[in-house]
């Protein structure tokens, strides 16, 4: 028969409530007890009882993330981050996409009922409303980059104006006048940030010049079009700022088809630094987003707030981007080919 929890406490010479908590990972039992309780478990193979643990505890060891999508460099890292401390907690983790959808998403979030103790949220179309309906009652969560920053939720927004902000002054101070922009998917937080950061920046640096922007989607495809649109344009821009690393990757395979070179004839740059990014040829130039460290710092204040739930204060923490400057981006030169006005 298989060993019960009542056999491991008489093993280890103590009572089944210590088992438990130490099995429950509980800082209340002394160093010692623990060692005798880990050895006895060991010795006589006791498998502690999941679903038994859970009503007892009313804990789950599951944690949900609901993902705008699952794939692409970008959520590979952010998983790759949120995953990191998951393992090092002991928790499991229960990953699902809402493809952008808000029906999904809302399906997503009621589907956490019972199965996790708190979920991590990243949407474009998270907010109060939605959250009111559809968050089980009393769940914990965390939101990663959502137009959503109210008082209720701790969360992790990037400075993503701040960087677009950044991106756009250094190919100004490079001589480049010209500057066209890349744009993600309309209603998307960290693609409307970004556009914002590089309209109000540009119409600092020359209040007469008029944005030029080409819509993307975030995807490689999108990317290639607009680099193939861009090398027909007259004036061609100077510089070509992708809203993410992804379509400017896709950018350039569109305009060295179109017959341009990177960077002599038009330099180019992205946002987020994915790890692919310094191994194209050329190197991207980008902003540097921290997205494993955002997964990682996510996922360890959403066990904070799971372990003192009821007692929890939310709290909005900004985090900052860096400039990367690679080979893709040069100082501005007269002499390039087909840039006549």
């Amino acid at each position: 028969m298989a060993a019960t929890i009542k056999d491991v406490a008489e093993k280890a010479g103590v009572s089944v409530a210590t088992v438990s908590r130490v099995l429950n990972r509980l800082d209340v039992v002394s160093e010692g007890a623990r060692r005798r309780v880990s050895d006895a478990a060991a010795k006589l193979g006791y498998i502690p009882h999941g679903g038994a643990r859970s009503l007892s505890m009313r804990r789950t060891d599951c944690v949900g993330a609901v993902l705008p999508d699952l794939h692409g460099e970008y959520f590979s890292e952010l998983i790759r981050g949120i995953d990191r401390v998951a393992r090092m907690k002991g928790q499991h983790l229960l990953l699902t996409p809402s493809h952008d959808d808000a029906d999904e998403l809302a399906a997503a979030l009621r589907s956490m009922q019972g199965r996790a103790d708190g979920v991590l949220l990243m949407s474009p179309h998270l907010d109060a409303e939605v959250l009111r309906r559809n968050l089980p009652s009393g769940m914990p969560a965390v939101l990663m980059n959502t137009p959503r920053q109210g008082k209720a939720h701790p969360s992790f927004t990037v400075d993503n104006h701040g960087g677009a902000s950044a991106m756009v002054r250094h190919l100004w101070a490079q001589g480049h006048r010209r500057i066209a922009m890349v744009s993600g998917p309309e209603g998307n937080f960290d693609a409307d940030e970004r556009l914002r950061g590089y309209t109000e920046t540009l119409a600092k640096l020359a209040p007469r010049m008029q944005p030029q922007v080409l819509r993307g989607d975030f995807t490689e495809e999108s990317g290639h079009r607009a680099g193939l649109e861009i090398a027909r344009l007259r004036p061609r821009p100077d510089a070509v700022f992708a809203a993410n690393d992804t379509m400017a990757i896709g950018c350039v395979a569109g305009m060295v088809e179109a017959g341009l070179a990177v960077p002599d004839d038009i330099a180019l740059a992205g946002f987020d630094d994915i790890p692919v990014a310094r191994y194209v040829n050329p190197p991207l130039t980008t902003v540097r987003v921290r997205i494993a460290e955002l997964g990682e710092a996510a996922f360890e204040r959403l066990m904070r707030a799971i372990e003192r739930r009821g007692e929890d204060k939310p709290s909005r923490q900004l985090l900052r981007t860096e400039l990367v400057v690679r080979r893709s981006c040069r100082p501005h030169s007269n002499n390039r080919r087909g840039n006549t006005a």
